[in-house]
């Protein structure tokens, strides 16, 4: 059952008058998850260096660009403080600005930007030794080492120095999969953000604008709002709905055409995955008719969402891959689909025909994910996508996205 009462979305300031969110519950939260993954785990540290478990774990955040140059990392042993190594003037600004951090915690540090400057420089090899050094201190070298992501030369540098390597980012996964009452927050504010954007986006959406400057309409207005990063718009049209092709054009936008959005930011961390279906002035039966089962497809997997249900059942629900136009599950991934939201675009569960029925994960209270679906037209170039982001409750579904998506809009109808 889905309340129709939306999930609080307060204003961005910190005010006196409100319970907003609460940072410093939010960081605990975090902190405590992850070191509770560590401890349960045969680690005896987390060595991170993904973006978002960085932020998870160390609470510090630095630009986007920087995101996926594998530079940044940190430390967690079992029963120590976060250990963070960043460029040399943002590790100085987070001994200044981030109190929650112990100020000898925050190095400077350089890899090597992605191989931009070699191992043979010895930049991993020094790193690796500090790394050793902190563990024996710790009282932890002998045990594991978890790792997130890793470029091969530092996976072999450890292995090199007596280092033993397994896999954590199965492990903090699990600790992000379950979201505070601070994290859904933001989520929800981040929803509401994207909300206002798609009323903006109908107001414009006429034959002659095109689908880059929907793209940079979207990016102005989060970015006005308080976005700290977009990283994703989709924008399709006409005869480019049908295949999806995840991306945007220069394609001008014509009378009677159907067009999908999907928008990607986050609000202090957390993201949207937001997809809506409009028609441009007109719609056909056709383009009516796809939307029709995209928005029964959607619904169906909503009625599901509830503690304790598979998500293998709610995968169930869905369209197999043959029943509209693909050869098997995989040439359909990302179609009929849910991923889990939060600092990351894609966290647990995954929900899909390709990987639930194998291997199906409860739902709980606390997840918070989107659901997916997309139906082509008859007319073999027209499609709907529709996404909807919602928060399992004990109570079953609430859901984050409000922008009206039941019935399909025509957009400045003649």
């Amino acid at each position: 059952m889905t309340s129709a009462a939306p999930l609080p979305a307060p204003g961005h300031m910190a005010v006196d008058y409100e319970q907003r969110v609460d940072f410093g519950r939010l960081r605990d939260y975090r902190l405590s998850r992850a070191r509770a993954s560590l401890e349960a785990s045969e680690c005896g540290a987390f060595l991170l260096f993904d973006f978002y478990n960085i932020r998870y774990t160390t609470q510090t955040w630095i630009g986007g660009a920087l995101g996926d140059k594998m530079t940044r990392y940190a430390l967690l042993t079992r029963g120590g403080e976060p250990m963070l190594w960043d460029f040399g003037s943002a590790a100085r600004h987070h001994r200044l600005y981030s109190p929650w951090l112990d100020p000898a915690n925050c190095h400077a540090g350089m890899l090597g930007m992605r191989g931009a400057i070699a191992p043979t420089a010895g930049l991993m090899e020094d790193a690796v030794r500090q790394i050793k050094g902190l563990l024996e201190d710790a009282g932890v070298a002998d045990a594991p080492v978890g790792v997130d992501i890793v470029e091969p030369p530092f996976l072999f540098e450890m292995q090199r120095q007596g280092l033993t390597v397994v896999d954590s980012q199965q492990l903090m996964l699990d600790a992000r999969q379950i979201k505070s009452s601070d994290e859904i927050m933001l989520l929800t504010q981040a929803a509401a953000m994207v909300d206002g954007v798609y009323q903006d986006i109908v107001e414009v959406l006429k034959p002659g604008i095109r689908e880059n400057e929907i793209v940079a309409l979207a990016n102005k207005r989060l970015y006005e709002m308080g976005s700290d990063q977009v990283e994703a718009i989709n924008a399709v049209s006409g005869e480019r709905c049908n295949p999806h092709p995840h991306n945007f054009s220069d394609r001008l936008i014509r009378p009677g055409d159907q067009a999908f959005f999907d928008i990607i930011h986050s609000f202090n961390g957390y993201r949207t995955c937001y997809y809506r279906t409009f028609s441009v002035g007109s719609a056909t039966a056709s383009q009516r008719d796809a939307y029709t089962k995209a928005r029964e497809w959607m619904d169906a997997s909503i009625s599901m969402i509830k503690p304790g249900v598979g998500t293998d059942q709610v995968a169930a629900v869905w369209p197999e891959a043959t029943e509209f136009g693909f050869e098997n599950e995989m040439a359909a991934f990302g179609l009929q689909f849910g991923h889990g939201l939060g600092l990351g675009l894609h966290e647990r569960p995954i929900i899909s025909r390709l990987n639930s029925m194998r291997e199906p994960i409860e739902l709980q209270p606390g997840m918070v994910f989107a659901l997916e679906t997309y139906c082509p037209a008859s007319d073999g170039f027209s499609a709907a996508r529709i996404e909807e982001e919602v928060v399992v409750t004990p109570d079953g579904c609430r859901i984050l996205t409000l922008f009206p998506a039941q019935d399909l809009v025509v957009a400045n109808p003649y």
